[in-house]
């Protein structure tokens, strides 16, 4: 047995039962021999997207494995690492590597000098010795402290290299090691939270990683606290329950910009409280308590009154038992819950002519309510893409249970939608997956819509084709208006339904609203049968503007 070997051997003995990968790498034929399903994407990048994809919707023992090919393989790799170190998204990165040596010789890329700075750790294997620790220190990584890509090396000729017979006996697994927050924090919490005139919880994504929703709830109904989830917190709480606000990132929903703008108290639970364009503000005039895994994000970027250090699930679960030491019971929701679905009421009383439209082409808030409409949202996965898409989806489309929507982006790359689908349609196979992108997006990562196809890892991309990129608006100070008028920078084109369909899969040409719905219910039954879909919807330029209160 060589390295490349033992490395297959000890992803399976972890659990792992598929790997993202392109081109080549000598770690993808040693796993297809022990039953491990290789995945071959069209780019590196969207390979690492849909291991990551992968590990965003699974419990918190799975993470996504990636093997991409020596350097320029690790280099094309690196925008998609650098996503999942930016959300916080465990990841198993296994590039190849240079000979030994030739890792100090001039260009050879190396993973070990170029990755820092956008993984939790990064190492190579330097002798066939030294594989199963690092694969144990990969994995403990993976599994304890803050969440984020973990790349081992594979120096080529070392893992060719014999390993000792008893190489894979040597190998344990790890185990996850949980923090709590000690007993004075958790009282200090408690304290300001029932003392608080307009409290609110504000769940981030830290609450699914830990399969934390239940406490969630119960801490929400207990205590009589409206929630707002971030975006990478959404479906944290089911939008439908009386004491959500909705999720926000650049853009939110109404009732949660009017609580967050008078909470007197906000515990952040599962957060890293980064401040980013791509995020709503925290209240600066509230008593914060913050919950992370990480005490470096304690006062990072906003002041900490109360900092509670550990696992979001565990953390919930204390304050939760100390809330019911003080109470008698559960306080009267009846006040708050009305007051939230007046502010709901109100709110999609103004929207709900843009999400009723019969314009055409057709407005993006149609496609939302069709959405709303023809998915059964406890049976699908949904996500946005970067821009416009991202800014009204995440306030619009209703998340009910866990992972029903993902919402990412700190550093929003264009494209992520289509490879991270097919990465949580692996997980999720009983699921309907759906991506909405722009074409700007597509650009970026529709060439995996035949790795969708011929994987039989069957998806939906609702693709909003108005020709033109969000990012350059017409009119105002920035709209480039020599550069868009003399030389089209912001127009693009192209029949996406007919490229969808020369790469193996059903494109299907929407440009009215009832064509729309059929669309959808078609894709639907079509994904069912392990067919992969994109909509080419025609939709109008003008509805690409942000919806919502303003972040």
């Amino acid at each position: 047995m060589n390295g490349n070997d033992l490395i297959a051997q000890i992803l399976k003995k972890e659990g792992v039962d598929w790997l993202a990968c392109f081109p080549n790498n000598p770690l993808i034929e040693a796993a297809a021999k022990v039953g491990i399903r290789p995945i071959a994407f069209r780019h590196e990048r969207g390979a690492v997207m849909a291991a990551d994809g992968y590990s965003r919707v699974s419990d918190r023992q799975k993470f996504g494995v990636v093997a991409v090919q020596s350097q320029a393989g690790a280099e094309n790799a690196l925008g998609g690492i650098a996503q999942a170190y930016a959300d916080n998204i465990p990841i198993l990165v296994l590039p190849g590597g240079v000979n030994s040596s030739e890792i100090s010789v001039r260009p050879n890329y190396s993973a070990v000098r170029n990755y820092e700075g956008i993984v939790k750790s990064v190492e190579a294997i330097y002798r066939p010795d030294d594989i199963t620790a690092a694969m144990r220190r990969a994995f403990s990584a993976l599994r304890n402290g803050t969440p984020g890509p973990v790349v081992v090396e594979l120096t080529a000729d070392v893992c060719r290299q014999e390993v000792p017979d008893d190489a894979l006996e040597r190998y344990t697994s790890p185990p996850m090691a949980l923090q709590a927050p000690s007993a004075p924090d958790i009282t200090a919490a408690v304290d300001a939270l029932l003392a608080a005139e307009h409290p609110l919880l504000w769940a981030g994504g830290g609450v699914l990683f830990a399969q934390a929703t239940a406490e969630l709830r119960e801490l929400a109904e207990l205590t009589a606290t409206p929630v707002f989830c971030t975006m990478a917190g959404k479906s944290a709480l089911d939008e439908r329950h009386p004491l959500s606000l909705g999720a926000g990132g650049m853009t939110t929903t109404a009732p949660a910009a009017a609580w967050l703008s008078r909470a007197d108290v906000v515990v952040a639970i599962g957060s890293s409280l980064t401040r980013t364009p791509y995020g709503q503000k925290v209240p600066g005039h509230a008593f914060l308590i913050h919950n992370t895994n990480n005490p470096d994000e304690l006062g990072k970027d906003e002041r900490v009154d109360v900092g509670l250090v550990g696992d979001a699930r565990l953390t919930l679960r204390l304050l939760i038992d100390e809330v019911k030491a003080r109470l008698d019971g559960p306080r009267d929701r009846d006040a708050v819950e009305a007051e939230v679905a007046a502010a709901r009421a109100d709110w999609m009383a103004t929207w709900t002519p843009a999400l009723t439209s019969d314009e055409e082409p057709l407005s993006y808030y149609r496609v939302i309510h069709e959405l709303n409409e023809v998915l059964d949202a406890d049976a699908s996965i949904v996500t946005h893409d970067a821009g416009a898409p991202r800014d009204c989806l995440v306030p619009f489309y209703a998340a009910t249970t866990p992972h029903s929507y993902v919402g990412w982006g700190k550093t929003t790359h264009l494209g992520f939608g289509i490879p991270l689908m097919i990465g949580a349609k692996v997980a999720h196979p009983e699921m309907f997956c759906c991506n909405v992108m722009g074409d700007g997006a597509f650009g970026m990562s529709g060439t995996d819509l035949e790795t969708a196809a011929r994987s039989g890892v069957a998806i939906t991309t609702v693709l909003l084709n108005n020709g033109a990129m969000a990012t350059y608006p017409i009119g105002g100070p920035m709209d480039p208006v020599t550069a868009r008028t003399q030389f089209g920078v912001t127009q693009m084109q192209g029949d996406y339904a007919m490229i969808a369909t020369g790469m193996g899969a059903v494109g299907i040409t929407v440009g009215t609203a009832p064509e729309l719905r059929a669309g959808l219910e078609r894709a639907r039954q079509l994904n069912a049968e392990g067919i992969t879909v994109l909509l080419d919807v025609h939709a109008n330029v003008e509805s690409r503007r942000s919806p919502g209160a303003p972040g």
